[in-house]
């Protein structure tokens, strides 16, 4: 019988050591997940969206029509109650699709409850969701915006609180989304028209995708949200840390109005649509 040799046992460790850098970069080399991120873009568009329907809403009567989401008609029925206290505002677009003007299907209902008008420091926004759908993706949670009045450049900003959840069409798990931002209104505040508006996001966050992996979200450069210029967040940065994969970078442009975006892993930039 041949007897083999013990391999030494600092050998040993070295080539564990280095099975397991060749395995990692292996797993690293081959991390091109991309959906994600895309999931995460997409959260983001969802609530900024709803907080800008919302503070359309705000500037309507009951009865009245929302700037920004019509078709042939109006998709949205707005109904104020400025009696109680807090205040609410509903913005029911039925219980069937209704195509709006930005190329997306909403139906079901924001809710609105609110303290003060939207533009008075102190004022405490929370937006809700009843039966609320956008292109067929459901949106639920709660997103609590307060205005911390001017910050030293003599700008509105706002905190938001978002704990929010999304259920993907014909997708039994729900992904997660939480967010605490800064939102500055750098443009449009000092005018009577809502829709030359602009807003600088900033802020941290966390989520979990629908296969229950957690991942951390900093915003790295500033999400730039054109209320009525741009349809899309067009501009800013997000570096986002799932849980055992590598860093990803989304960026969302350079000002450009449109519905790209890029994700870069490990050096390598993939393209993907908003």
């Amino acid at each position: 019988m041949i007897m083999l040799k013990r391999m030494p046992l600092k050998q040993l460790s070295l080539l564990i050591s280095l099975t397991i850098v060749i395995f990692s970069s292996c797993v690293r080399e081959r991390d091109t997940d991309t959906a994600t991120a895309g999931e995460l873009a997409m959260h983001e568009f969802l609530f900024h969206d709803a907080a800008d329907l919302a503070d359309d809403a705000a500037t309507k009567n009951t009865g009245g029509n929302l700037s920004n989401y019509k078709t042939r008609g109006y998709c949205a029925v707005l109904t104020h109650d400025t009696i109680s206290n807090p205040r609410t505002i509903v913005i029911d677009f039925g219980s069937a699709n209704c195509m709006c003007n930005d190329g997306r299907t909403r139906k079901g209902k924001i809710l609105v409850s609110y303290t003060g008008h939207y533009a008075d420091s102190g004022s405490v926004h929370t937006i809700t969701f009843d039966n609320y759908f956008v292109n067929n993706y459901q949106v639920m949670g709660s997103n609590v915006v307060e205005n911390k009045g001017l910050n030293g450049s003599s700008q509105p900003y706002f905190t938001s609180v978002i704990a929010g959840k999304v259920m993907k069409p014909g997708v039994a798990d729900t992904l997660y989304y939480e967010a605490n931002r800064t939102i500055t209104w750098t443009q449009g505040s000092t005018t009577p028209v809502w829709g030359d508006d602009i807003y600088e996001i900033t802020g941290t966050g966390s989520g979990q995708n629908e296969l229950k992996t957690f991942y951390a979200m900093t915003i790295t450069q500033p999400l730039i949200k054109e209320v009525l210029g741009c349809r899309y967040i067009n501009q800013g940065k997000i570096e986002m840390q799932p849980q055992g994969k590598a860093l990803r970078t989304i960026d969302f442009g350079n000002g450009n109005c449109d519905n790209d975006a890029t994700v870069t892993i490990n050096n390598k930039v993939f393209n993907i649509k908003l």
